[in-house]
């Protein structure tokens, strides 16, 4: 199947995306996918500009939003099954079960549209959170990584063409700011192959040891990047950003040098 660049109306009605296309697109279709989520109390909309600004050539970055509003008229949306705050600091846990939000992205998301419809390749696909949106990318990740059953598969050819549903089971990535592989995922079975880096500040309670050694439970290859600053939120300046930017220079594939018409041999 040839891949095809994704568009609005690949996806389900339900869903809320932003899709930003290379600025140097050609007549192929771009080699990378780069999914964004956001974290607690955001939405695609402004998290979209984050994915504008990184400007990264041969990606087609698309921005998902969170199913679910945040309650008591707060802004913005958030990824977990629950509501539930951290008994310590009052705030809102970002842990809180993402069995809902897991299946909309494994199985509606990469498998449904970009895999089936799109013609993706798992190793093509890379997914880059922020808070909880980096935890619900860990456990996607993984997830991916199991192997469906043959009842979830049916008889879609791309079930057996190495396309990632069961043939490949790595994504090309996952880079999550601020935020471990969440105590309510899994961590049953054999380690994901699929390469993760993990983005936090000095001493981060979020990221601890004992997180991070539970990370590396779940994947084979785990790099920690931390900020010489405390706090784990986005990357404010280019020391903190470099990291991003070589994990994600080493994981991106590129058309450039291949000619037009060329066949990828697996």
């Amino acid at each position: 199947m040839p891949t095809k660049t994704p568009t609005q109306s690949d996806f389900p009605a339900h869903l809320t995306i932003s899709i930003t296309t290379p600025t140097t697109a050609g007549a192929r279709p771009a080699p990378n996918i780069l999914l964004l989520l956001h974290g607690i109390g955001d939405s695609s909309a402004a998290f979209s500009a984050f994915g504008r600004a990184l400007n990264l050539p041969e990606t087609t970055v698309i921005t998902l939003q969170a199913p679910t509003r945040l309650p008591f008229d707060l802004p913005g949306f958030h990824w977990g099954d629950d509501i539930s705050f951290d008994s310590r600091t009052g705030a809102l846990d970002m842990d809180a079960g993402f069995a809902r939000a897991t299946r909309t992205i494994v199985d509606e998301v990469v498998r449904g549209v970009l895999v089936r419809k799109c013609g993706y390749r798992l190793r093509e696909i890379m997914i880059l959170g922020f808070g909880q949106g980096g935890m619900v990318g860990l456990i996607c990740a993984r997830e991916l990584g199991v192997r469906p059953k043959v009842e979830d598969v049916g008889d879609d050819s791309s079930a057996t063409d190495g396309r990632g549903v069961a043939g490949e089971m790595a994504l090309s990535g996952v880079i999550s700011i601020g935020a471990p592989y969440p105590i309510s995922g899994s961590v049953v079975g054999d380690k994901n192959r699929t390469p993760v880096l993990l983005v936090a500040g000095r001493d981060s309670e979020a990221v601890s040891d004992g997180a991070v050694s539970r990370t590396k439970g779940v994947f084979e290859f785990v790099e920690i990047a931390r900020y010489a600053r405390k706090g784990d939120g986005m990357p404010k300046a280019r020391e903190e950003m470099l990291p991003v930017m070589r994990f994600l220079a080493r994981r991106l594939r590129s058309w450039q040098g291949v000619p037009e018409g060329s066949v990828e041999i697996s």
